[in-house]
Parts: C-alpha cells; sequence; structure tokens
C-alpha cells in the first residue's frame, strides 16, 4: 500500500525514526488525558497567599514534593535566606487645583513588594509609559510620578527599569498604572530582594486615567504606604529522575505567586505544566540526567533560581528550561535567548508532533532562567500565545497576571496538558543535543544590541564587571 514515502529511503533510517515519533505520540496522549494537572491547580490555588516566605509557600512547596514524589523524582527540600515582604495598607488621595475645583478624591490602590513604608504629599506628574525618554521630557523632581505599563517600541520596558529611571531622577513615589480595563490594580516587584527607594504603588487603569487628567490640571496628591521587611527563609523543592550521568538538564518553574490572587496563570499554570511533565519524563529515558525544581521567590526578585544556580555545578549544567508562562494561552512560545542551537531543538520537536510554536529570540533577564542563562547554560524559557496574539500574557486576550484576576477559572487545561507533553518531549531533545554555551561578553553584547543595558542598570541588575 503507498505510504506517501520516499521509495527510496533508507529502510534503517526510517526504523530509527518511527519509534521516537510513536513515543511522541504517546507522552503527547498521556498529557492530552491525565487529570492530574487540573487537581493540583484546584490544590495550589486553595493554598492561600504563595508569596516568598509566607505560610501558603511552603503548603505549595509541600504539594510540589508530593508530586515529584508520585513521579519517582526523590524530592527535597532546599531552604534559603531572603529579606521578606509583607503588605500593608495604602492611601491614595487626590487633591484638585483651582483649575478644577477644591476637592479631594481617594482611589483604590495596592503596594508594589518592596515597597518601602511612606508618607509623601507632592504633585502629581504624568509621565505616559515611563520610558527614559518620557521621564526626560517631564520635570519629576519631587513629584509623584504615574507610569503606565506597557512600551511605544519592540523592546519591553519593564515596571523596575521604570522605577530606576524615576527615582534616579527625583521622584518622591511611583505610580505604576494597569494597560488593561477592569478595575484591576497591578502589583509587580520593584527590586530583586531588597527594598526600594520610595513608596510605590499600582493602581488601575481607570484609576491611572483619572490620575492623569488631575496631574494635567496641576493637581497634588498624598500618598501614604505601610509595608514591612524582616529576615526570614524560603524553600525551593528539587527532585531527579533519569540516568545517573554528570551532566544534567534542569526543568524548573516558580511555586511562588504575588497576594492579589490565587496565582493561576503566574504561575499555577506553568508549574502544572512542569510537573505533569516530569510525571510524563519518568517513562520516557533521557540522555542525561533530570533535575526538577519548584523554585520560589521568582516574583520577588528570582531569589529562588539564584539559590538553585549556586547549589549545582554550573559547568554540568546541560542546558535549562524555565516554565514561565507556558499554559496560559493556546500556543507554546519559546524564548530561546539568541541560543541558535536551542532553537533549532525547539522547533524541531514542537513540529514533529504538529504543534505551533511562537519563538522570541531577544534576550531577557526578568525570569528564572537569568541566574543560568548569565552563567553561559543554554536556556529556553516556555511562555504561551494566543492564536491572535496581542501581547498579553492571559487566555482569550485578558492580562489579568499580577492582579486579583488571576483565578483558577481562567485556565484551560486543555492548553496546560498540551504543553506539558511538549515541554517534556522538549527536556528530553535537549537532554539528547549538542548546545553550544554563551559567553559573558557575548551575552552582555546581545543585551545591548537590544538597548537593555540602561534599563538594566536603572533596575539594578546589569552584573557587575560587565
Amino acid at each position: 500500500m503507498e505510504t506517501g514515502r520516499d521509495a527510496d529511503a533508507d529502510p534503517d533510517a526510517e526504523a530509527e525514526v518511527e519509534p521516537e515519533a510513536e513515543a511522541n505520540a504517546i507522552t503527547m496522549g498521556r498529557a492530552a488525558t491525565d487529570p492530574f494537572p487540573g487537581r493540583f491547580l484546584e490544590r495550589l490555588t486553595d493554598v492561600g497567599d504563595r508569596m516568598g516566605g509566607h505560610p501558603g509557600e511552603r503548603r505549595a512547596a509541600e504539594l510540589v514534593a508530593s508530586a515529584l514524589a508520585d513521579a519517582g523524582a526523590e524530592p527535597r527540600e532546599i531552604t534559603f535566606p531572603i529579606t521578606r515582604w509583607t503588605r500593608g495598607g495604602v492611601d491614595l488621595v487626590a487633591s484638585g487645583s483651582a483649575d478644577v475645583g477644591d476637592h479631594r478624591r481617594a482611589f483604590e490602590a495596592v503596594g508594589l513588594p518592596y515597597t518601602p513604608s511612606g508618607d509623601v504629599e507632592a504633585p502629581l506628574v504624568d509621565a505616559g509609559q515611563g520610558t527614559p525618554d518620557e521621564l526626560d521630557g517631564v520635570d519629576v523632581s519631587g513629584g509623584i510620578v504615574i507610569a503606565r505599563q506597557g512600551s511605544p517600541g519592540p523592546r519591553h520596558v519593564h515596571r523596575m527599569e521604570k522605577y530606576g529611571h524615576a527615582v534616579a531622577a527625583g521622584a518622591e513615589a511611583f505610580v505604576l498604572v494597569n494597560d488593561t480595563p477592569g478595575g484591576l490594580p497591578v502589583t509587580g516587584t520593584l527590586r530583586f530582594g531588597e527594598p526600594g527607594a520610595v513608596p510605590a504603588v499600582g493602581v488601575s487603569r481607570e484609576a491611572g486615567e483619572r490620575l492623569g487628567r488631575y496631574a494635567d490640571s496641576g493637581a497634588s496628591a498624598r500618598l501614604r504606604v505601610e509595608a514591612s521587611t524582616d529576615e526570614a527563609s524560603a524553600r525551593n523543592v528539587v527532585g531527579e529522575l533519569g540516568p545517573d550521568t554528570d551532566e544534567c538538564v534542569v526543568l524548573l518553574a516558580h511555586l511562588d505567586a504575588h497576594d492579589l490572587g490565587e496565582g493561576a496563570l503566574d504561575n499555577g499554570c506553568g508549574l502544572a505544566v512542569a510537573v505533569e511533565a516530569t510525571r510524563l519524563l519518568a517513562d520516557r529515558s533521557p540522555e542525561r540526567r533530570v533535575v526538577v525544581a519548584g523554585v520560589s521567590c521568582e516574583e520577588t526578585g528570582l531569589l529562588g533560581s539564584r539559590a538553585l544556580a549556586d547549589s549545582l555545578d554550573l559547568d554540568a549544567v546541560h542546558a535549562v528550561v524555565n516554565v514561565d508562562g507556558a499554559g496560559r494561552a493556546r500556543n507554546l512560545k519559546a524564548y530561546t535567548f539568541g541560543n541558535d542551537a536551542v532553537e533549532r531543538v525547539a522547533r524541531g520537536t514542537v513540529a514533529g508532533v504538529e504543534q505551533p510554536l511562537a519563538v522570541e529570540h531577544r534576550p531577557h533577564p526578568y525570569s528564572d532562567h537569568w541566574p543560568f542563562l548569565r552563567a553561559g547554560v543554554p536556556a529556553l524559557q516556555l511562555h504561551s500565545e494566543p492564536p491572535d496574539d496581542d501581547g498579553s500574557w492571559g487566555p482569550r486576550g485578558l492580562p489579568v497576571a499580577h492582579t486579583r484576576a488571576d483565578t483558577l477559572d481562567k485556565v484551560d487545561f486543555r492548553n496546560v496538558r498540551e504543553h506539558a507533553g511538549l515541554c517534556a518531549l522538549l527536556v528530553d531533545a535537549l537532554s539528547r543535543s549538542d548546545l553550544p554555551r554563551i559567553d559573558a561578553g557575548t551575552l552582555a553584547d546581545r543585551l545591548r544590541e537590544v538597548d537593555a543595558e540602561a534599563g538594566m542598570r536603572a533596575a539594578g541588575i546589569w552584573p557587575d564587571g560587565w
């Protein structure tokens, strides 16, 4: 019977391909029908506040440990010290100028992690999206700066960069405005694991629009923020599977989340993808040992992945797969950070099971791959992209991450299951591939090429000596 194959194809080569294709199909089939990710996410989103160092984080770590044990990955808990941040209350009141009448209006706002406490009364200054050029165009010295999420150009300007630039320009306080409607104040850390210099809060898009009007009229505001820091500990959960080889592939996902919502999308979906991928890998035969980790404190500065990297011989880490964002939307998205060999593996593996893949080449330092990438380890971050990508983090064009709307009802479990299968195939494929390392000078050059250096310096994360 005609099969459509080249009649002159080498039958031995055909025999080598078919078992791999069959194994991959079996893995994807298992992933598509496994109820485990749904049950895991239900339990994870019920544990409460998963901010690093808080009680819910410990309960999340226990769930991960149980799942890794069931997969045969022999989990162990590794604690590490942190400066823990705890949220307090916020009051934000704008005072109308003579142009709009003498009145006051309160706005809902939430503290951004690592904001210090403070009480500031100062003019409101609208800095647009808070990019360096926009901040240079207004006098923010002594003011309360309003900066919206997003960026006008191809490079995403991170909130940490905006905050750092505003502080350097003399701002007394900082207000981050959500870029999506819905009355959702937005959060996100200001610094990597240490207090910022001035108070900072997040507000909704609607509140930001109104505050911008106040700023245009010359109004002032009073911002009072309560927050605290103390010395505490957080925990990673680490397991291993596969052959006992010197080199390993690291598969990790962060188990912590911001305390406003349930952290279902960020990063509950990613954690479920990684844990389910571990279950699927247990029935495969990767060529190199796989180290699996649920790491904490990503949201407050990549502290858990730093601790994990410090605990490993990075010269023996063949590759790292960071699952942060996978499972949130229909299509898988791969950040390859300019490593062509990693990109070839990603494209070939996903195409082999007839799935779509979006690829982003630009390097960035704002997730758990960074402690590994900066040491030269080939890195892959797995994220998501809707079929009609609008740059959002959530499903159906709803960027709800870092808000109280990040809840379980937003999850499409089909996406989580399929991405878990693809993650397992990718880890297996990377374990069998030759991957070049990247030296610090080349990585620094790539970051400069995408105009990242100034922003990373403002955020306090440009490595010393670069």
